[in-house]
């Protein structure tokens, strides 16, 4: 079964930003010529994530609020007091939460996602970085 590897870059803002990134999956997806099969999307960092919301203000806002709640920035936290100039404990934490990769099947070389479904890249960090973004496709 073939396997197809793009890969992207996208600036982030840091602080909880989301980007949007179902386009440039699909683009990927469009790149390979297969017409059925996984794709799978992962981060290369350990402070951003990959995940499918429905993607409207709301959701956004709600979502920053849920992780500045679930795991609030803290200078206590051990990898800040260890690592001298570090403030990012938290991102670190958020990312393992929510883990750096999601897999979407596709048909007729058509991801499957749902109606309100998109696929969003959240970056956790607490300043602006470019994060690297893999998309490998398996299928045929």
């Amino acid at each position: 079964m073939p396997v197809k590897t793009v890969t992207f870059r996208v600036e982030m803002p840091g602080e909880c930003q989301f980007e949007n990134i179902t386009g440039p999956v699909r683009k990927a997806l469009d790149s390979t010529s297969l017409r059925a099969g996984l794709v799978a999307v992962f981060v290369k960092h350990t402070t951003a994530s990959v995940l499918i919301i429905e993607d409207e203000p709301g959701i956004r806002a709600d979502t920053k609020t849920f992780w500045d709640r679930l795991i609030p920035a803290d200078p206590r936290w051990q990898h800040n007091t260890l690592n001298p100039g570090e403030d990012n404990g938290h991102s670190h934490l958020r990312g393992q939460l929510q883990g750096p990769s999601i897999v979407i099947p596709f048909a007729e070389s058509t991801l499957l996602l749902g109606t309100w479904q998109q696929i969003a890249l959240l970056d956790f960090d607490t300043r602006a970085r470019t994060r690297e973004v893999i998309v490998q496709v398996i299928g045929e």
